[in-house]
């Protein structure tokens, strides 16, 4: 099959894929329903017209209780209609919104005798920009890398599905976390590289190198997770979670999956490097030797694993920025510092992944050498036929 033939056949069936995604509901029924959720929702752009901040207590920097808003529909069947909403205040800074007239808002209502009621704020309007933001980010991939480019949009937006659409869920509904994880990032890595990589020996020998890699960093997550003393509670929400009715999850082993899952993009990334570069070796020099070839791969990888380590830890440590900052600024020595929790975690989140992409070099070169020269290597085994002693 020609690569244009595979390449509009694969764009099909993620799309496909996409499709039949977005349809799928496995969530759990809601436990409890969210502070000021009305029971039928409506949900559109409103413009805020005033707001009144009488019943706000405010102390020191958080502010709690509920603003007031006086709001303009901007969108939906009641657009023009104006109504009251609540804001409400938790006293949680990263949770809570402030709300100033003129400000474009998500509210969401609920209906009494046909006509809005109960309006809630649900945050500034956003999702105008984060639209526009992936139509750039979608023409620009389209525009570098063609079908590799729409394969690649077409990946990301299944990925998402999958995560969303099914791993929460059945986390949610008590499924095991280390085998559905290893399952999703089973299926991940082969959509992902398969898409990127094509339906060939290239594709097959990043898959197989990145799946090595995640099944290393799973098992060195059980164990260092367990040694270290860390579990699940140390994430956001998590015992939020648990008090929302979910008491029979085990955080830890969700904790362990987080690992090599969140690390498993960067593994697929090296891995599609090594595998690419070994790839196009052997296109301009058939001939070459698999000790050489081998040599080739690896050197790539040598040069591309320095980098890849420190993208880890400047993407964990740098969504942890505010919490670092607090730590010197209460002078708290380094001993303190790695022992806590939440940093222990994060080390051990960037260790393990690091052990993970050190090995998928070694790893993808082994298979790729396998696929590109199995014909080769299978001679070589052969048994060479008896000499006559005429």
């Amino acid at each position: 099959m020609k690569t244009s033939h595979r390449n509009l056949t694969l764009s099909l069936l993620l799309l496909t894929a996409a499709t039949g995604l977005f349809f799928v509901n496995l969530s759990p029924k809601p436990t409890a329903r969210p502070n000021g959720q009305p029971a039928n929702i409506e949900r559109c752009r409103a413009r805020v017209l005033s707001v009144d901040n009488s019943n706000v207590h405010t102390n020191l920097i958080v502010r709690t209780e509920e603003q007031i808003l006086e709001l303009r529909l901007e969108s939906g069947q009641h657009r023009g209609t104006e109504m009251a909403a609540v804001n409400y205040l938790t006293g949680k800074m990263e949770l809570d919104e402030w709300y100033e007239p003129g400000q474009v808002i998500l509210a969401e209502y609920g209906l009494s005798s046909g006509k809005p009621a109960n309006a809630v704020a649900r945050g500034i309007y956003r999702l105008n920009l984060q639209f526009l933001l992936i139509g750039l980010f979608a023409i620009l991939l389209l525009g570098l890398a063609g079908w590799t480019g729409a394969n690649a949009i077409l990946s990301f937006i299944v990925s998402a599905l999958l995560l969303w659409k099914i791993f929460f869920p059945l986390l949610l509904r008590g499924w095991p976390p280390l085998i559905t994880g290893v399952a999703l990032a089973a299926l991940l890595t082969g959509i992902i590289t398969l898409a990127v990589g094509g339906l060939d020996r290239r594709g097959l020998s990043a898959f197989a190198g990145s799946m090595l890699g995640v099944l290393l960093t799973c098992g060195l997550a059980i164990v260092f997770s367990k040694a270290f003393h860390i579990d699940g509670a140390v994430r956001p929400f998590a015992e939020t979670l648990l008090y929302s009715g979910y008491y029979e999850l085990n955080l830890t082993h969700i904790f362990v999956a987080s690992i090599f899952i969140a690390s498993s993009g960067a593994v697929m990334d090296l891995a599609m490097d090594i595998s690419t570069a070994m790839h196009e070796i052997k296109l301009q020099n058939p001939s070459i030797g698999i000790l050489q070839h081998a040599l080739a791969g690896l050197r790539v990888g040598r040069a591309v694993i320095g980098t890849m380590t420190t993208t880890l830890l400047l993407a964990y440590s740098g969504s942890h920025i505010t919490m670092f900052m607090l730590f010197i600024a209460k002078g708290l020595p380094l001993a303190i510092i790695f022992n806590t929790p939440l940093v222990a975690a994060e080390i051990l989140n960037i260790l393990v992944g690091s052990f993970g992409l050190v090995t998928v070099a070694p790893f993808t070169v082994l298979t790729a050498l396998l696929l590109m020269h199995r014909t080769r290597i299978l001679s070589s085994r052969r048994v060479a036929p008896p000499v006559s002693n005429r």
